[in-house]
């Protein structure tokens, strides 16, 4: 294909709804793409932008577009990292083309991240007259990790035609506002809200993105974009002889709250971990009832996750179920929410898995689905051949408080509806960190996963039933 012409600003935007709804077309390889900074703030503009999340989300479900909203650019804190990305940017420099961590490359996404490249560094030495080979270097770097880091979930399924969306907020620094005109040179529509300053930078540079005025200046702080996910939940059959008959205060556990420390103990994570291993996958027998030696096997299955800020530090852990080969990680919604990326450690692999990719999620049920680049042996989920009573024996495995995959038994001791979901309520002891561990039956089999706990209650547990579980992860189990 003939090589992509990008025209910027082909009509003014005034609004943030106008820019939501329109659409650079490709014609005669020609794509029309939009730059805009809206200055100052207008009165409830975090609902405001909170309903544009929204409905972007919901066009993203429907797969008319891709969109993200960037509270805060990550910055390059690990040796690896910047080593990876400076190999990267000479890559680029010397062959016009290189392999990003977190996106799926093709040619022709190659080719167009090259002309980006080339094309914003121009501009950028055309800013200034003072520049080293050294401190462009470090821009390109710069703008590579970010792309990879930042959006880079947004361009795996990338082609000229793609319509991606995306919005910032408060963006100051040069090189950022650079980084966003940066992604307009590969197809992206950017809207940036500078709602309590506007960007200081040469007027050279400002003239790439149109200006329209919201109003003066204020202190409003956008909320952490939290992607929606419009799906509609099928309940099961109500028990409705085993309601709730007095209301109980339900507490979601928070994540084990460590900072700045890894897995492992180390001050650092070693984010250049997303290598793929294959290794044989044992089948697993489910035919028969196993002994306590036998269930605690399992949790080799289950997963100690952590989650990390933009800074890398670590604020909290919980746990996960492999429910697919192909590195498909189910754990609850809240654990995974408001990570900027995770990682993952696996029971006799001392290799840490890093992730940003969030495959599905749905904070009604409270599950979320992470997958990482690693051969998996799933745990079956139970089909529901016979139906689960009380008094039935269960296992919990999760890693409460960061104690990796404890195991502990129990009995189900009831069947509850809270905010219209059923739930099992189980006695196998759990604590802080068990969020998204399993539930398993005496035959090996997930019937439920651990996401809560009744306030001031001993071994008063929660899990949601495989159901639920059954209906949310069609498709990864294969």
């Amino acid at each position: 294909m003939a090589e992509i012409r990008y025209r910027h600003n082909v009509m003014n935007i005034n609004s943030i709804k106008t820019f939501l709804s329109i659409k650079g077309g490709l014609n005669n390889n020609v794509r029309d793409v939009y730059f805009i900074r809206a200055v100052g703030e207008i009165s409830d503009l975090a609902n405001i932008i909170a309903d544009a999340d929204r409905q972007m989300d919901i066009e993203v479900s429907k797969n008319r577009l891709v969109y993200k909203r960037i509270n805060l650019l990550p910055q390059i804190r690990d040796i690896a990292d910047a080593d990876f990305y400076t190999a990267l940017y000479l890559k680029y420099y010397e062959n016009n083309k290189g392999k990003f961590r977190n996106i799926r490359s093709t040619e022709t996404l190659e080719s167009t991240v090259s002309e980006a490249l080339n094309s914003t560094i121009r501009i950028y030495k055309e800013s200034r007259s003072n520049l080293t080979s050294s401190m462009v270097r470090n821009f390109g770097t710069k703008l590579l990790f970010w792309l990879d880091q930042a959006i880079g979930d947004c361009l795996n399924d990338w082609s000229e035609k793609l319509c991606i969306k995306i919005i910032a907020d408060n963006v100051v620094k040069e090189q950022e506002y650079l980084f966003y005109l940066f992604l307009t040179y590969i197809g992206c529509d950017v809207l940036l809200i500078e709602n309590r300053n506007d960007i200081s930078t040469d007027e050279k540079l400002l003239k790439y993105s149109y200006k329209f005025k919201l109003g003066d200046f204020g202190n409003t702080i956008l909320r952490q974009y939290k992607r929606y996910i419009p799906e509609k939940v099928v309940d099961p059959a109500k028990n409705t002889t085993q309601q709730v008959q007095q209301p109980s205060k339900v507490v979601i556990p928070e994540r084990t709250n460590r900072r700045s420390t890894n897995l492992n103990g180390n001050s650092n994570i070693n984010t250049n971990t997303l290598q793929r291993r294959e290794q044989q996958v044992p089948i697993v027998q489910v035919n028969r009832e196993k002994s306590y030696e036998e269930l605690a096997q399992l949790a080799s299955s289950v997963v100690l996750i952590a989650i990390h800020d933009s800074n890398g530090d670590i604020t909290g852990t919980g746990s996960g179920i492999m429910i697919g080969k192909k590195g498909y990680i189910l754990t609850n919604n809240h654990v995974a929410s408001g990570g900027c990326f995770y990682s993952v450690r696996i029971e006799d692999d001392e290799e840490v898995y890093t992730t940003n990719e969030v495959i599905k999620y749905n904070s009604v049920i409270d599950l979320a689905v992470i997958r990482i680049r690693r051969q998996l042996n799933p745990i079956p989920i139970y089909q529901g051949k016979k139906k689960l009573v009380r008094g039935q024996k269960v296992v919990a495995i999760g890693s409460p408080l960061g104690l990796f995959n404890s195991v502990s038994d129990g009995i189900i001791s009831g069947f509850r509806n809270i905010n219209d979901v059923d739930m099992i309520q189980f006695t196998a002891p759990t604590s802080h960190g068990s969020s998204g561990g399993a539930v398993l039956n005496l035959q090996g089999e997930v019937i439920g996963i651990s996401t809560a706990g009744i306030d001031s209650g001993q071994n008063i547990n929660l899990a949601i039933g495989y159901e639920n579980i059954k209906l949310f992860t069609n498709g990864f189990t294969n």
